[in-house]
């Protein structure tokens, strides 16, 4: 995957479902589309990608969480193409309580079989984003105004978006 995303490999994409419940396998690819890719190219890995591990802009799914570290090292990179998409998807997975707002309005918590896994999904990618606070602030500092707008956004979110709740 060149010098960004070393450890994608370490990841065992095919044992992990993307939100759509399709095998993973095919986020690193995608990952490699938006850090190597022209800006055309990645602007459409990053859609892609958005479907993969935020369907509808608002449901995670279980490979969500580990892509949010690559996604992280992508906005931080000093050659991608589209920060502000990577950021903007971000803001997305930081956002979702789908699974948990399902949950809780079926009355059922975590020892339901149905919503045993979803909520921590969730509770895991919006703390990887949460994790990622750093890289965030970084960018916000960018002399490209809709990067440094896309990162100041996500970092109020993230001030709003606190941890999700134990079911």
């Amino acid at each position: 995957m060149g010098s960004l995303l070393k450890g994608v490999s370490r990841v065992r994409w095919a044992d992990l479902r993307d939100a759509t419940g399709a095998p993973a396998r095919g986020i690193p690819p995608l990952l490699s589309r938006i850090a190597y890719g022209d800006e055309d190219t990645a602007r459409t890995a990053v859609e892609e990608l958005g479907d993969a591990v935020c369907a509808l802009g608002f449901v995670v799914g279980e490979a969500t969480a580990p892509t949010v570290p690559f996604l992280l090292e992508l906005a931080g990179a000093p050659h991608v193409a589209c920060k502000a998409e990577v950021l903007d998807l971000l803001g997305s997975i930081c956002r979702t309580s789908q699974w948990h707002s399902a949950a809780a309005a079926a009355g059922h918590g975590e020892r339901d079989t149905g919503y045993r896994l979803q909520p921590g999904w969730e509770a895991a990618a919006r703390a990887a984003v949460h994790a990622g606070r750093s890289a965030i602030a970084g960018v916000a500092s960018s002399v490209r105004p809709e990067e440094a707008a896309a990162a100041r956004r996500l970092l109020q979110l993230m001030d709003h978006a606190l941890p999700l709740p134990a079911l």
